[in-house]
């Protein structure tokens, strides 16, 4: 006989319905009991049609019901919500037990097969189970439609050619499952260009998953991709799935790829090819239906000839390339960027800000821009911040513009368009030591991590100080 005691205090919880379908009114009672304890709200039905009709009518987050009705089965049941709801779980109770009917319960979708009698905490167990998948679920679906939102507000603005050809390009891949490479300079808006193709394609409804393999220290960064189990290393304390198992159906961004050591291109190499993933200190290998996309602000090419990038991994990646235009050549996209950025921090910081006068326009248009469209949003939002009117100027920007002005004349070279790498190393020469790391990577329009990383390969110190006193920026995120 089914368990059931005195009924206890219910407890307030979400009021979630419950369909319940038994023509045993004893039963019924007890599982009135156990749903109204946990605080949820029960409606009963005594035959399968009569569930079913009820299901058309209102909404229920589960169902329960017998195996055994007058009418039809309870797998009868479980066909008519699946067929009109899949997302609704239905729980199985039967006195009758047989392997058959609880592997043909769950084959048609059941989401628990109870044996009577149960004991309540178990059944209470069983319906707590059932709904929580099911408002996860639901928060996943909301989680989806908002990160869909995010990326619309975040979309690649321009009508230039150059950036056409990008957004031609995004959509020809996109409807595949093609390994793409996204190259160009930092800040142009690689990982941008890699939510396009992800949200824009057949995998947009799972995950996004973005890493920065340059922001991760490399003898964490293995784990961090490819999951270890409990106890492979000193600190795991549980168990990882990595982020390339974390993406599941979806896709996996490798944001400055060429950070990647040269072990671990190895390992991802073989995790591209075979389509399985094998955690550290496992000994069980996963199969994958992963997307790799992969970014970088080198030449990668060239990384190869040079040894310092794998050409197999390179030549796995480089399906598709896609060539990110630098802001410079963008013409009348960063008079629209520029516009686009204004009206967004002064939605931000509540500012009316009608519009960009005609000195800081054309400063605009003149600005050769080394930290690309990311250095455009950092010079929009300062100016927005010291703005006195209703319309920017260059006084907005009286403390900034000097220092993003004078780099080419003190190089003695005013004669020559400096190459953006040598200008970015020539501003670093002149202001590293009269301003912050922060400032440095601001004034740049580039992350801390890649300033760091230029000034380290450049042997580019502060005075007074050496390689042992500059030490690498903490985790930062997007440093493209």
């Amino acid at each position: 006989m089914t368990v059931c005691g005195p009924k206890s205090t219910p407890r307030p919880a979400p009021k979630e319905r419950v369909l319940v379908i038994d023509d045993d009114a004893s039963v019924g009672q007890c599982v009135e009991s156990i749903l109204e304890t946990a605080g949820y709200r029960a409606v009963f039905s005594a035959s399968g049609k009569a569930g079913l009709e009820n299901l058309h009518k209102e909404a229920f987050d589960l169902v329960i019901t017998d195996l055994k009705l007058p009418d039809i089965t309870g797998l009868d049941v479980i066909g008519g919500v699946k067929e009109f709801d899949s997302d609704i779980p239905v729980i199985l109770m039967t006195g009758y037990s047989s392997i058959e009917s609880a592997i043909d319960a769950l084959r048609r979708g059941a989401a628990d097969y109870i044996i009577k009698p149960f004991r309540n905490d178990d059944f209470a167990f069983a319906i707590e189970r059932a709904i929580n998948e099911r408002r996860m679920r639901k928060e996943n679906a909301v989680l989806k439609r908002s990160l869909k939102k995010v990326y619309a507000n975040k979309r690649i603005i321009g009508e230039s050619e150059s950036i056409r050809r990008v957004q031609t390009l995004i959509q020809k891949v996109a409807a595949t499952d093609a390994n793409v490479l996204i190259q160009g300079e930092s800040g142009t808006g690689k990982e941008l260009v890699a939510q396009a193709i992800h949200f824009s394609g057949h995998r947009a409804d799972n995950p996004f998953m973005a890493v920065n393999c340059g922001a991760i220290p490399s003898d964490l960064l293995e784990s961090e991709l490819f999951g270890h189990v409990k106890g492979a290393f000193t600190g795991a304390v549980s168990a990882s799935e990595g982020l390339i198992r974390e993406a599941g159906s979806g896709t996996l961004f490798l944001d400055e790829i060429s950070e990647l050591p040269l072990n671990l291109q190895v390992k991802l190499l073989r995790v591209i090819q075979e389509k399985q993933v094998r955690p550290v200190g496992s000994s069980h290998s996963y199969l994958i239906d992963t997307r790799f996309l992969a970014a970088s602000n080198r030449n990668l090419k060239v990384e190869t000839e040079k040894g310092a990038f794998r050409a197999d991994l390179f030549y796995r990646l480089n399906v598709v390339t896609i060539l990110v235009p630098p802001l410079r050549e963008r013409g009348d996209d960063i008079e629209v960027l520029a516009q686009h950025f204004l009206e967004q921090h002064c939605q931000k910081m509540g500012k009316r800000i009608r519009g960009i006068g005609e000195d800081l326009r054309s400063f605009l248009h003149e600005y050769d821009w080394p930290g690309n469209v990311r250095e455009l949003d950092n010079l929009i939002e300062r100016a927005v911040i010291f703005a006195d009117s209703d319309v920017l100027t260059c006084s907005d920007l009286s403390d900034m513009l000097p220092l993003l002005t004078k780099v080419p004349l003190e190089t003695g070279k005013p004669d020559r368009p400096l190459p953006i790498e040598e200008y970015i190393r020539e501003f670093i020469l002149l202001h590293q030591d009269s301003h912050s790391e922060m400032e440095l990577a601001s004034m740049l329009g580039i992350g801390r991590k890649a300033l760091w990383t230029r000034r380290r390969r450049w042997e580019l110190y502060r005075e007074n100080a050496g390689p042992k006193d500059e030490r690498a920026p903490t985790r930062e995120k997007g440093a493209a």
